[in-house]
Protein backbone atom coordinates (compact mmCIF):
# COMPACT_ATOMS: atom_id res chain seq x y z
CA UNK A 1 0.00 0.00 0.00
CA UNK A 2 1.28 3.45 -0.89
CA UNK A 3 2.01 5.92 1.92
CA UNK A 4 -0.87 8.40 2.24
CA UNK A 5 1.34 11.47 1.69
CA UNK A 6 2.78 9.99 -1.50
CA UNK A 7 -0.63 8.89 -2.82
CA UNK A 8 -2.06 12.38 -2.21
CA UNK A 9 0.90 14.02 -3.99
CA UNK A 10 0.49 11.74 -7.01
CA UNK A 11 -3.25 12.45 -7.16
CA UNK A 12 -2.54 16.21 -7.13
CA UNK A 13 0.00 15.81 -9.94
CA UNK A 14 -2.41 13.72 -12.01
CA UNK A 15 -5.07 16.43 -11.65
CA UNK A 16 -2.82 19.10 -13.19
CA UNK A 17 -3.55 20.54 -16.60
CA UNK A 18 -0.55 21.02 -18.85
CA UNK A 19 0.19 23.77 -21.31
CA UNK A 20 -1.38 23.33 -24.71
CA UNK A 21 2.07 23.24 -26.32
CA UNK A 22 3.40 20.49 -24.04
CA UNK A 23 2.29 16.83 -24.09
CA UNK A 24 2.73 15.34 -20.60
CA UNK A 25 2.27 11.63 -19.87
CA UNK A 26 2.83 9.33 -16.95
CA UNK A 27 5.65 6.83 -17.49
CA UNK A 28 6.98 3.94 -15.42
CA UNK A 29 9.17 5.27 -12.62
CA UNK A 30 12.66 3.86 -12.24
CA UNK A 31 12.90 1.28 -9.49
CA UNK A 32 15.34 1.11 -6.62
CA UNK A 33 15.79 4.84 -6.06
CA UNK A 34 13.26 5.13 -3.23
CA UNK A 35 10.48 3.07 -1.63
CA UNK A 36 7.91 5.08 -3.64
CA UNK A 37 8.37 6.86 -6.96
CA UNK A 38 6.34 8.44 -9.74
CA UNK A 39 7.46 9.73 -13.14
CA UNK A 40 6.29 11.97 -15.98
CA UNK A 41 7.59 12.57 -19.48
CA UNK A 42 6.92 15.70 -21.53
CA UNK A 43 7.50 16.61 -25.16
CA UNK A 44 6.94 19.93 -26.87
CA UNK A 45 4.02 19.84 -29.29
CA UNK A 46 5.08 20.64 -32.85
CA UNK A 47 3.36 22.62 -35.60
CA UNK A 48 1.29 19.59 -36.66
CA UNK A 49 -0.15 19.18 -33.18
CA UNK A 50 1.88 16.08 -32.29
CA UNK A 51 4.45 15.65 -29.54
CA UNK A 52 7.93 16.16 -30.99
CA UNK A 53 10.82 15.39 -28.63
CA UNK A 54 13.24 16.94 -31.13
CA UNK A 55 11.76 20.35 -30.20
CA UNK A 56 12.11 19.85 -26.44
CA UNK A 57 11.70 17.00 -24.00
CA UNK A 58 11.95 16.23 -20.31
CA UNK A 59 11.46 13.78 -17.46
CA UNK A 60 10.25 14.44 -13.91
CA UNK A 61 10.64 11.86 -11.14
CA UNK A 62 9.22 12.19 -7.63
CA UNK A 63 10.90 10.06 -4.97
CA UNK A 64 9.43 9.48 -1.52
CA UNK A 65 11.13 7.87 1.47
CA UNK A 66 9.44 8.22 4.87
CA UNK A 67 12.83 7.50 6.49
CA UNK A 68 14.02 10.91 5.22
CA UNK A 69 17.49 10.19 3.83
CA UNK A 70 20.01 12.61 5.31
CA UNK A 71 21.22 13.87 1.92
CA UNK A 72 17.62 14.72 0.91
CA UNK A 73 16.86 16.72 4.06
CA UNK A 74 13.30 15.36 4.12
CA UNK A 75 11.06 12.62 2.68
CA UNK A 76 10.86 14.03 -0.89
CA UNK A 77 13.32 14.31 -3.74
CA UNK A 78 12.68 15.43 -7.32
CA UNK A 79 14.96 14.37 -10.15
CA UNK A 80 14.44 16.16 -13.45
CA UNK A 81 15.76 16.36 -16.96
CA UNK A 82 15.05 18.89 -19.70
CA UNK A 83 16.58 19.17 -23.17
CA UNK A 84 16.02 21.31 -26.26
CA UNK A 85 17.86 22.23 -29.45
CA UNK A 86 19.65 25.56 -29.73
CA UNK A 87 20.81 27.74 -32.55
CA UNK A 88 24.50 26.94 -32.97
CA UNK A 89 25.51 30.54 -32.23
CA UNK A 90 23.68 30.42 -28.90
CA UNK A 91 25.36 27.10 -28.10
CA UNK A 92 28.73 28.86 -28.46
CA UNK A 93 27.81 31.40 -25.77
CA UNK A 94 30.00 30.61 -22.73
CA UNK A 95 27.18 31.63 -20.37
CA UNK A 96 24.31 29.59 -21.85
CA UNK A 97 24.68 26.83 -19.23
CA UNK A 98 24.50 29.42 -16.44
CA UNK A 99 21.36 30.84 -18.03
CA UNK A 100 19.74 27.38 -18.16
CA UNK A 101 20.35 26.87 -14.43
CA UNK A 102 18.94 30.31 -13.65
CA UNK A 103 15.81 29.44 -15.67
CA UNK A 104 15.25 26.43 -13.39
CA UNK A 105 15.69 28.47 -10.21
CA UNK A 106 13.51 31.30 -11.57
CA UNK A 107 10.80 28.84 -12.60
CA UNK A 108 10.76 27.17 -9.18
CA UNK A 109 10.49 30.56 -7.47
CA UNK A 110 7.86 31.91 -9.88
CA UNK A 111 5.68 28.86 -9.27
CA UNK A 112 6.03 29.02 -5.48
CA UNK A 113 7.89 25.70 -5.33
CA UNK A 114 9.73 25.61 -2.00
CA UNK A 115 12.88 23.48 -1.95
CA UNK A 116 16.35 22.86 -0.53
CA UNK A 117 19.45 20.99 -1.63
CA UNK A 118 19.25 21.85 -5.33
CA UNK A 119 21.99 20.38 -7.49
CA UNK A 120 22.51 19.65 -11.13
CA UNK A 121 24.40 20.01 -14.36
CA UNK A 122 23.77 22.11 -17.43
CA UNK A 123 25.36 20.75 -20.58
CA UNK A 124 25.62 22.34 -23.98
CA UNK A 125 26.28 19.95 -26.83
CA UNK A 126 27.79 21.18 -30.10
CA UNK A 127 27.87 18.81 -33.05
CA UNK A 128 28.96 18.71 -36.68
CA UNK A 129 27.86 16.01 -39.11
CA UNK A 130 30.43 14.20 -41.29
CA UNK A 131 30.29 11.55 -43.99
CA UNK A 132 26.76 10.28 -44.39
CA UNK A 133 25.64 12.81 -41.75
CA UNK A 134 27.31 15.82 -43.39
CA UNK A 135 23.91 17.10 -44.59
CA UNK A 136 22.93 17.63 -40.94
CA UNK A 137 25.53 20.38 -40.67
CA UNK A 138 26.18 22.01 -37.31
CA UNK A 139 23.83 21.73 -34.37
CA UNK A 140 23.55 22.46 -30.67
CA UNK A 141 21.49 21.23 -27.72
CA UNK A 142 21.09 22.38 -24.16
CA UNK A 143 20.45 19.82 -21.44
CA UNK A 144 19.69 20.39 -17.78
CA UNK A 145 19.73 17.60 -15.20
CA UNK A 146 18.73 18.68 -11.73
CA UNK A 147 17.45 17.44 -8.40
CA UNK A 148 16.07 19.16 -5.35
CA UNK A 149 14.14 18.40 -2.18
CA UNK A 150 10.61 19.89 -1.99
CA UNK A 151 9.99 21.34 1.48
CA UNK A 152 6.36 22.28 1.70
CA UNK A 153 3.02 22.50 0.04
CA UNK A 154 1.96 20.61 -3.02
CA UNK A 155 4.34 19.00 -5.48
CA UNK A 156 2.13 20.41 -8.23
CA UNK A 157 4.10 23.67 -8.18
CA UNK A 158 7.29 21.68 -8.83
CA UNK A 159 5.72 19.96 -11.85
CA UNK A 160 4.54 23.32 -13.16
CA UNK A 161 8.05 24.78 -12.74
CA UNK A 162 9.57 21.82 -14.62
CA UNK A 163 7.00 22.20 -17.42
CA UNK A 164 7.82 25.89 -17.75
CA UNK A 165 11.54 25.07 -17.82
CA UNK A 166 11.11 22.70 -20.78
CA UNK A 167 9.10 25.30 -22.67
CA UNK A 168 11.62 28.03 -21.88
CA UNK A 169 14.51 25.86 -23.11
CA UNK A 170 12.51 25.18 -26.29
CA UNK A 171 12.02 28.92 -26.86
CA UNK A 172 8.28 28.94 -26.23
CA UNK A 173 6.71 32.04 -24.69
CA UNK A 174 5.92 31.88 -20.98
CA UNK A 175 2.36 31.56 -19.82
CA UNK A 176 1.08 34.79 -18.37
CA UNK A 177 0.23 34.78 -14.68
CA UNK A 178 -3.50 34.51 -14.17
CA UNK A 179 -4.23 33.47 -17.75
CA UNK A 180 -6.02 30.17 -18.20
CA UNK A 181 -4.89 28.05 -21.11
CA UNK A 182 -7.68 26.88 -23.38
CA UNK A 183 -8.00 23.23 -24.46
CA UNK A 184 -5.44 22.09 -21.93
CA UNK A 185 -4.54 18.44 -21.81
CA UNK A 186 -4.68 16.50 -18.59
CA UNK A 187 -1.69 14.55 -17.39
CA UNK A 188 -2.43 11.14 -18.86
CA UNK A 189 -2.11 7.79 -17.18
CA UNK A 190 -0.36 5.01 -18.96
CA UNK A 191 -2.39 1.86 -18.49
Amino acid sequence: MLPAAFAAAVDAIRALESRDDLAVTEIPAPGGLAPSSFALAADVVGARGAADPDLGTGRFIVLYDADEPEQWGGPWRVVSFAQAPLETEIGLDPFVADVAWSWLIDSLEANGAEYTAASGTATKILSTGYGELAAQGDGAQLELRASWSPTGGSLASHVEAWSELICTLAGLPPTAEGVTLLASRRVGREQ
